[in-house]
């Protein structure tokens, strides 16, 4: 079983700055989610601000992924592949980015609405935002990791969603993908304790209908398999003796 790394206050300080950097990126996606603009261009946009940085992006060929975001609208729930798709009025998009600063990784997500969304498509967002939340209130050091997955998949079931369970939340460090995996379902009092110095991306994926998702042709893009809308929230978070800290924040603090 892999192990689960515990930083060090110097790496700490380091993860700060790339998941400061990452938020960044990520709102900077977020401001150009409007009509007629193609999830190509927000994606250039943010590659150039993260190497602006002096910094990588952590998706850029990881996995012989294309792009540098994860840009998914509507029904694709994870790792939208960005192209020539203008977004239209009333699209809901979920971006995805990473950074790679100095050794370490930041891992953040959002969903975006294009313009004016339908009650239901904002409601979507918010829950789906909202269920990150109530899933890290439980990030405390002596609770398990399945503790968040159930307080997670219990806010999201409550209004009638569903939560994907192909794909979870993981430890964030020197590698984009470390353990422990962060499942988004489940029962709690399961996996790894929480111990100070852990730092995992918890990153709740709603789908407005069923849970099940498939994986296009591409063997990238992933969307409901019943063509319901989906949502995505995520941050990279820090275990420490009190409340879990937000390291995906922007320079005064707050996350998207």
């Amino acid at each position: 079983m892999e192990m689960i790394s515990i930083k060090s206050p110097h790496e700490i300080e380091k993860m700060r700055a790339a998941g400061r950097l990452t938020a960044q990126a990520r709102a900077l996606a977020g401001s150009m989610v409007r009509p007629g603009v193609t999830t190509l261009e927000i994606d250039r946009e943010v590659r150039r601000f993260i190497e602006s940085h002096g910094a990588k992006p952590s998706f850029l060929g990881y996995g012989g992924f294309p792009g540098s975001a994860c840009i998914s609208v509507n029904e694709v729930v994870i790792h939208g592949i960005p192209d020539h798709r203008k977004l239209k009025e009333g699209d809901i998009v979920s971006v995805d980015v990473g950074a790679y600063l100095d050794g370490f990784h930041g891992d953040c997500a959002a969903t975006y609405p294009c313009g004016q969304v339908s009650e239901e498509a904002q409601r979507l967002i918010d829950v789906t935002r909202q269920s990150f939340f109530e899933g890290i209130k439980l990030a405390r050091a002596g609770q398990r990791v399945s503790d968040v997955s159930h307080a997670v998949q219990q806010y999201v079931e409550s209004f009638g969603y569903s939560v994907v369970r192909e794909f979870v939340g993981h430890g964030v460090g020197r590698n984009l993908h470390e353990a422990p995996e962060v499942p988004n379902y489940g029962a709690a009092g399961h996996g790894a304790r929480f111990q100070p110095g852990m730092v995992i991306a918890v990153e709740p994926m709603v789908c407005m209908g069923d849970w099940k998702v498939k994986v296009l042709k591409d063997k990238w893009t992933t969307v409901s398999a019943d063509g319901s809308l989906t949502a995505h929230y995520e941050n990279t978070i820090l275990i420490t003796d009190g409340e879990p800290e937000l390291l995906t924040v922007d320079e005064n603090g707050e996350p998207a």
